[in-house]
Formats: structure tokens, sequence, C-alpha cells
């Protein structure tokens, strides 16, 4: 019904899960990660308490062999369900239950652990696998590219349906996210989630970047109302007053209320350099 691998970066921390499956809304179900602790996938007869119960038995000091026994051992259905679970240091556990539908199966090395059901073939978990490690680039990229390399394999037999990539820092709030991005349904769910990351990548670059902010705006596609506001943020900080004057008056040509947006925005403690040119402009 679904295939999903579960992904850590040890350089960052982070950790996270993508999932592509022929069922609608599998983003909802499949995908669990929590900031610190880990991250499960569950799938087949989707039971979502291996997810949010796993998660809960991993932050009390479990490790995933444990905290999937104790699951198992609950649930009158485990032969039916398919389980990968990773915790934060890179420990695994996987379990694929004898009645979930053929071909299905996983593998796992450092860093990774990859599962599937109802595929065309045991090929679809083992290139996850092999792509997750030969891609580089964001833990997201590398896996959405474990995706589009199980869909090279046949995917799911019956066809393309929803598609989702959940990733978390090495710590932080329970539920924090650094992507989490999900298409419902389509057959071409997985183009579409590449489109969203990669947005949302841009999105992250220039916001973060403190200096050619608008550069990486447009080499990201990002909207034209969102990069004009990089090259306001890029022409104060730089002390380039006039270049600031005209963008501020393209906006506010475009419309009068970004003008109220950018007063509220340079009350945050992080826009010196915008409050210092709209006090000096309104002097």
């Amino acid at each position: 019904m679904t295939y999903s691998i579960i992904g850590r970066d040890p350089g960052t921390g982070e950790i996270g899960v993508a999932v592509q499956s022929q069922a609608f809304n599998t983003g909802a179900a499949v995908p669990w990660a929590w900031a610190g602790v880990g991250a499960v996938a569950t799938q087949s007869f989707t039971d979502r308490r291996y997810g949010s119960r796993g998660l809960e038995l991993l932050h009390v000091g479990l490790a995933p062999e444990e905290a999937l026994a104790e699951l198992r051992a609950v649930d009158e259905l485990a032969d039916f369900r398919q389980v990968g679970v990773m915790s934060a240091d890179g420990r695994t556990a996987q379990w694929t239950g004898s009645n979930c539908v053929p071909d299905a199966g996983g593998a796992k090395g450092v860093d990774w652990l990859a599962q599937a059901n109802m595929v065309a073939s045991p090929r679809v978990w083992e290139a996850m696998g092999e792509s997750f490690l030969s891609t580089r680039g964001a833990l997201a990229e590398r896996l959405l590219a474990a995706l589009e390399a199980a869909e090279a394999e046949g995917g799911d037999w019956r066809g393309r349906g929803g598609a989702a990539i959940v990733v978390v820092a090495s710590e932080g709030a329970r539920w924090d996210r650094v992507v989490d991005l999900r298409v419902e349904e389509g057959d071409e769910s997985l183009v579409e989630l590449r489109r969203l990351l990669e947005r949302a990548l841009g999105y992250r670059a220039a916001n973060r970047a403190s200096v050619g902010r608008a550069a990486i705006g447009v080499e990201s596609g990002l909207p034209d109302g969102h990069v004009r506001l990089l090259r306001l943020e890029d022409a104060v900080d730089e002390g380039r007053y006039d270049d600031a004057e005209t963008i501020v008056a393209e906006l506010e040509r475009a419309n009068r209320r970004w003008l109220d947006y950018l007063d509220s925005l340079a009350r945050h403690p992080e826009m010196g350099a915008l409050a210092r040119f709209l006090a000096r402009r309104g002097a």
C-alpha cells in the first residue's frame, strides 16, 4: 500500500520521513517525527498509535526495538502492520507483518531504513537506500530522491497518490518542523512534491542569508512580492538608501498596505536596519 524511508543527517542532527502511496492523504497518517527524539513510519492498515505512542516511548528512553516490541504486544493486528522506527541517535527497528500485501519488506543501513508493501518488486526498498546514500544535499532532498528511486522501480503497483516529507531539527519544541510538505493525491504527486520542496528550500535559503537574499529568491522562483522584500532587506543592510526608496515606492504603488506591513516588520528585533531606514525616511 505504501513505501517510505526514514533518514538522519548526522551533521545537522535532522531526522525525517518521506512517504508515497496510492492512498489519499498518506502524509497525515504515515510520517511521524519529534525533534531530538526520533521518527516513525507506520503503514499497512495504518495504526497511527505506532507514530504517536512510539515517539512517546522513545522520549522516555526506550530503544527503538523496545518501543516497537511494546507497541506490537498490545496490537491484535500486528501481523498486518509495517513500521520503521529511528531514534535521534540513529538506532533503528523495523517490522513487516506476515499479512502485509506483497511485495513487502524492508532494508536499512547507517542513518536510514526503508520499508514498502504492495509494491512492484523487492527492488523498491533497496533502491530507496541506495539513492539516499548516493544523493547529496539537505536531508529532505535525499529523502525525496529516495522516493523517486522507488518510483523508478515501479513503486506502488496500484499507481500514485499521496506523498509527503517531514523533517525535524536535532532539538526544539515537540512538533517543530524544518520541512513539512504533502500532496494529498494525484498521478504527479512526486513531481508536485519536488516543486514544493524546491520552493520551501528557496524560502529557507533566502530568509537565512545575510547577503544576496534577492538573488537567491529570484533563482528559487519566489513570488515577486517576496523578492521585493528581499531586495529591500539587502538594500537597507548595505546602506543603499536610494535603492531602498525606489523599492518602497514600487511596493506602495502595488498596494499602500505594504507600508503598514513594513512598519510592523520594523518592530521585530532582528529588523534593526529596516527600522533605522524607516526612521530616517520619516524624519
